[in-house]
């Protein structure tokens, strides 16, 4: 899969986040709003890298959990 087509994906999954791929090529995502004291406490970050889309993914889901998002299509609590 092209790396064009890697950065919509996790775009559309992660509508919260900027995605974007360095022209070193990693690949990074940076919230769109600042975190609460909260987040901060629970290891939420504004911004994370990865060597790869799935690096990101994994990232991004870990930073979902601490928050306690969830995505639309998840139904339930976010998992611990």
């Amino acid at each position: 899969m092209s790396f064009d087509r890697h950065l919509a994906e996790i775009a559309r999954d992660y509508p919260q986040w900027t995605i974007w791929r360095s022209d070193a090529g990693r690949w990074w995502a940076t919230r769109h709003h600042p975190l609460s004291a909260a987040q901060r406490d629970a290891g939420c970050a504004m911004t994370i890298d990865a060597d790869d889309p799935e690096g990101l993914r994994d990232l991004l889901r870990d930073q979902e959990r601490r928050a306690g998002e969830q995505h639309p299509w998840q139904s339930g609590p976010a998992p611990p």
